[in-house]
């Protein structure tokens, strides 16, 4: 009995790896934060290191994102980053949301939320020291800044959500 459970597992293990999530590889940045915000060396550093592989439309993928169900797992947390901050797509979202996003970055950046753990435990070189995350709390603040400076009041209230 044991044995041909092991036999199905394996036989679903196998055919699960023919079933593979589209990649996040585009790699287009029309809208790209740097195009709209100063975005200074040392700022894009630390992004590409450990930010742009789940908040850009370009991810650096292991070799172990190749194995079902991992790959799924991945492809869920990129989707999932992407939602909530696409720097590759930063400006097409209403100014509104540009703030909410950067105020929403600056807090989790000192709540110590991001980059995940779960992506840090195995990426090490993405883990934020305290300067690298002050050096990005004082960018996201700056852009907040140079939004509340540049646009009327009225137009940084985010709409009511509906029910």
């Amino acid at each position: 009995m044991i044995k041909k459970i092991l036999i199905v597992v394996f036989l679903i293990l196998v055919v699960i790896q023919f079933i593979r999530p589209e990649k996040n590889r585009s790699g287009n940045t029309d809208h790209n934060i740097a195009t709209a915000y100063n975005v200074p060396e040392n700022v894009n550093k630390i992004l590409q290191a450990s930010c742009a592989d789940c908040h850009s439309n370009k991810t650096e993928y292991p070799w172990y994102a190749e194995v079902q169900p991992v790959g799924w797992w991945l492809s869920n947390h990129v989707t999932n980053g992407k939602r909530h901050l696409n720097l590759d797509n930063f400006t097409t979202m209403r100014i509104a949301f540009q703030k909410k996003r950067m105020e929403d970055c600056i807090e989790q950046l000192k709540q110590g939320d991001m980059p995940l753990g779960s992506y840090t435990l195995i990426h090490r070189y993405a883990i934020l020291s305290n300067a690298q995350k002050d050096t990005l709390i004082n960018w996201c603040q700056g852009i907040v800044d140079e939004i509340k400076a540049k646009y009327p009041p009225d137009s940084l209230v985010l709409p009511k959500r509906r029910r």
